[in-house]
């Protein structure tokens, strides 16, 4: 009877731990980009292989870009659970492109103190648009906005208003308005809520996640690491450290140490740039001052090339990254010490090349003209001179005696021409 009572004991446990549910959670914070994209979507289908009640996406975000943007709702879509997006902690907000993708979700959620909106479309770049184009973009956002509330059941009209007039809610008054399904103070007070809550029939028909076990997908070091390559000061900086190596190889053939450093500096931009959206034009133009820096070592072009390279970089820079938003453009703060210190460099550079074609020569034939000796013997046509700690051949058009200071005035061969020091005679 014992061993029957604790068989049934262990029994309910299992069928306990078997009927619970499983919620799979992911974070996404700040900008929304192609590393956010491809993390979300593995969090997707990780929780589709793991047969997730559901995935919750806590979510904290000024906006992003419309394509990774995009290919987050395309995941949200197409996704076999339910997938639920939650506005947490308090202070966070659901902005731009945040917007959208909370229209995408089967259930939204959020935290007291937080906020939903301002989707407005910014023009890329920050450039300046016709008033026709900028209300096609408007236009194409409200629609593509509406139809994602619409398939929610969410209000259509505060949705437009969110695109076209850039309109906010705090979490209470999106509640009010029909725009999110709860407001829950934490995690486990949003999956309470949200339980039992209908959905798409092709996701079970209904939400289970109160009690649920909550896994959480970590971004792991390889999304941290993209994370990383994916910022745009990152990025530019590795491509002037990139062209730095590049420089000290080429000016010092070699050196090997600089140049490969500097090509993995060059490979791991490029990759970056890949993740970014990217002004060729400004491309253009930064490898258009790496160039005239690196035209400046052989072309003597007394630092009209520097000054082109400095001009160039430093445009190109301001036109590197298109971006709808300053959180995802090179900062003032990296280009222009990075503009400075490049420019001094090579003025430093240029100024020292200048300098040194000033100087006079101290070696070979040129460096023996203008030296002064003592003649060893008599110098009548030719004789010997001691000159420059050497003992040289001469020849000198005028009779010069044996111990008179003399001044070579060319070299014509391996032999010098003289003439007394302090006289008037001419090569």
């Amino acid at each position: 009877m014992k061993t029957l009572f604790i068989a049934l004991v262990f029994a309910a446990i299992a069928a306990h731990a078997w009927s619970q549910p499983e919620v799979y959670v992911a974070r996404v914070e700040g900008p929304i980009g192609p590393v956010a994209a491809r993390y979300i979507k593995d969090a997707i289908e990780t929780a589709e292989d793991a047969n997730a009640s559901c995935l919750v996406i806590e979510i904290d975000t000024p906006g992003g870009l419309d394509t990774s943007m995009r290919t987050i709702i395309q995941s949200i879509l197409a996704s076999r659970i339910p997938v639920a997006l939650y506005v947490s902690p308090s202070g966070a907000r659901c902005a731009s492109a945040g917007v959208f993708i909370a229209m995408s979700a089967d259930v939204v959620g959020m935290s007291p103190g937080t906020s939903i909106g301002a989707a407005h479309p910014v023009t890329i770049g920050g450039e300046q648009v016709d008033e026709e184009t900028m209300k096609k973009l408007v236009n194409d956002s409200a629609s593509y906005m509406k139809s994602l509330a619409a398939k929610r059941g969410r209000n259509q009209e505060w949705a437009e208003k969110a695109v076209r007039e850039s309109e906010t809610a705090t979490a209470e008054e999106a509640l009010e308005l029909g725009v999110i399904d709860v407001v829950a103070s934490d995690l486990e007070d949003f999956l309470n809520r949200i339980d039992g809550m209908k959905v798409d029939e092709l996701k079970g028909g209904e939400l289970h996640a109160k009690d649920a076990v909550i896994r959480r997908i970590e971004m792991g070091f390889r999304y941290k690491l993209l994370g990383v390559l994916s910022n745009p000061n990152v990025a530019y900086l590795l491509l002037i450290l990139g062209f730095y190596g590049l420089f000290f190889e080429l000016s010092n053939p070699g050196s090997v140490f600089p140049g490969v450093i500097g090509a993995i500096f060059l490979v791991l931009a490029f990759f970056s740039f890949q993740m970014l959206p990217i002004n060729y034009a400004g491309v253009l133009l930064i490898l258009l001052g790496i160039a005239f820096f690196l035209a400046e070592i052989w072309v003597t072009s007394g630092g009209m090339l520097t000054v082109g390279g400095v001009i160039s970089l430093f445009l190109g820079s301001l036109m590197l990254i298109e971006s709808p938003g300053p959180f995802l453009r090179i900062s003032f703060k990296v280009i222009i010490p990075s503009v400075i210190l490049t420019a001094a460099f090579f003025i430093f550079i240029v100024g020292a090349g200048l300098k040194a074609q000033r100087r006079k020569v101290v070696t070979g034939r040129e460096g023996l003209i203008g030296e002064k000796g003592v003649a060893t013997t008599d110098i009548d046509g030719t004789g010997q001179a001691f000159i420059h700690g050497e003992l040289w051949t001469v020849a000198s058009s005028e009779k010069i005696a044996k111990g008179e200071e003399i001044e070579v005035i060319s070299v014509e061969g391996l032999r010098p021409r003289v003439k007394k020091a302090g006289s008037s005679e001419e090569s």
